[in-house]
């Protein structure tokens, strides 16, 4: 009697994939921290300096302990089965490695050396990200809730935060660009939001009824969306400039608009670019939203006895916002990137800062600008995206 060969679990598609992801990013981050300079000595804040990776650190106490636990955190990610497993090594790997750069910049830094600054180096960059897409992998394959993706999202945040609220980055150059900015950095950081929801919120306003109409009226559709295709081809640079004039023109021929802060230069143009470029992603996904939802449910609900405001606002509506959030997401996170272009008209916000930094060929400077919208751009995708996902499975 012969035995039949044991089955084995054959992993599925996607699993395969995701280990083959966290085992990619495995191997970057492994490569990273033994190649990489993951920090770099600077005579000042200027000039380029030294790099270090973490085993040739002077301070080896420092350098090769924290390489050991990055390497550590790098295999249980690639050899993990289970994707808790990679989540906490993504985790532990990604704030093993904030803790340690701000450690190393204090060990590195010479004694006394008011000019010498310690930046951030590729090294550190790459090990970060690639722990942070292996954490990112392995949640999306845990499949948790919306509420828990916004609550990890923020976790995650909070994380880096603490880090720089105990002192840890206190020594590294970027911590020192905020120390000597920090009252503009709060200002820019108030005005950089002004920018984002002071353009959005119009783009709903317009758009949605915009799109809803296009969605009624097959003739308008494509001349709305023509149109405003048009407009989203426009380069930022561009689309700004071109509303400096027009609004300089209004100000000078009405002092009255000027004295109410409507100028070619500044908050007014900049708002107008960015409200123009919003409408696209909102009036498309709109007229997308509208466009899926099932003829037989609006026949259904006529066949009950609603009127077209009950069924816009009892049926129609909700099986439409999901994909409208979608578009809100689009142009959230565009608006939180173009915002920063904005600084080159005098409107402020973080690109202030970017520009800025370029100006002096001081990247930690522009790092200050930088990092602060791809949070902001960060947060506000998993939030919406969260709502997105919660509005799909309530119209299930």
């Amino acid at each position: 009697m012969t035995e039949e060969p044991t089955a084995r679990a054959v992993p599925t598609g996607a699993a395969a994939e995701g280990r083959g992801l966290a085992r990619l990013c495995a191997v970057a981050a492994l490569l990273a921290v033994a190649f990489a300079p993951f920090l770099a000595l600077q005579p000042n804040r200027i000039v380029s300096g030294e790099g270090f990776s973490l085993p040739a650190l002077p301070a080896a106490w420092l350098g090769l302990p924290l390489a050991a636990v990055l390497t550590a955190c790098a295999l249980v990610a690639a050899l993990a089965h289970h994707a808790a497993v990679q989540a906490l090594a993504g985790a532990a790997g990604a704030l093993a490695a904030l803790l340690g750069a701000g450690l190393a910049a204090t060990a590195l830094l010479p004694a006394g050396a008011t000019l010498a600054r310690v930046s951030l180096g590729s090294g550190f960059w790459l090990t970060t990200g690639a722990f942070g897409l292996i954490l990112a992998d392995a949640l999306v394959k845990l499949r948790g809730g919306p509420l828990a993706r916004i609550t990890l999202a923020f976790a995650a945040v909070g994380a880096v935060l603490a880090v720089l609220a105990a002192g840890l980055w206190n020594d590294l150059s970027i911590m020192r660009e905020y120390a000597a900015n920090r009252d503009s950095f709060w200002q820019q950081g108030a005005r950089h939001l002004v920018l984002v929801g002071g353009s959005l919120a119009p783009a709903l306003l317009l758009g949605i009824p915009l799109g809803y109409l296009c969605h009624r009226l097959a003739a308008a559709r494509g001349a709305v969306l023509a149109v405003l295709s048009v407009i989203q081809t426009v380069p930022s640079i561009a689309m700004f400039g071109l509303m400096m004039a027009p609004l300089a023109a209004l100000a000078a021929a009405y002092p009255a608009l000027g004295a109410a802060g409507i100028r070619g230069i500044g908050l007014t143009p900049a708002l107008l670019a960015l409200f123009l470029y919003s409408l696209l992603p909102v009036v498309a996904n709109t007229v997308a939203g509208f466009a899926a939802v099932p003829p037989a449910v609006v026949e259904a609900a006529r066949g009950m006895g609603m009127g077209p405001l009950r069924r816009l606002a009892g049926v129609e509506w909700p099986l439409a916002f999901p994909v409208i959030v979608t578009g809100v997401r689009i142009v959230l996170v565009q608006n939180i990137g173009l915002a920063a272009v904005a600084a080159l008209i005098g409107a402020g916000g973080f690109g202030s800062f970017v520009f800025r930094g370029m100006g002096q060929t001081a990247m930690d400077l522009v790092l200050l600008g930088a990092v602060p919208i791809v949070i902001l751009a960060f947060l506000a995708a998993v939030v919406l995206d969260a709502v997105a996902g919660r509005a799909r499975g309530r119209a299930a």
